[in-house]
């Protein structure tokens, strides 16, 4: 899979799930400033990221993660290990 293909499906969730405006997504875009998510929301993120990637992802993996793009990353090299 491709870090593309991981971004327009986390854009998906982005948009489906969490209702945010799909022209703020970004992979520039800042999960906690720009896209108002909260600790709250990255927990549900990280759950919908382990139904799509079907690999264990450790919420302490995600404690750097501070952009769209960050999180694409984080979940390819996830998939590509």
């Amino acid at each position: 899979m491709t870090k593309i293909e991981i971004f327009e499906h986390l854009k998906d969730i982005l948009v489906n799930e969490f209702e945010l405006p799909e022209e703020q997504i970004s992979l520039g875009a800042n999960l906690y400033e720009e896209l108002d998510m909260d600790s709250i929301d990255a927990v549900d993120l990280v759950v919908k990221l382990r139904e799509f990637s079907g690999k264990k992802i450790e919420a302490e993996a995600f404690k750097q993660v501070r952009t769209v793009g960050d999180v694409v990353d984080a979940v390819y090299q996830l998939m590509t290990e």
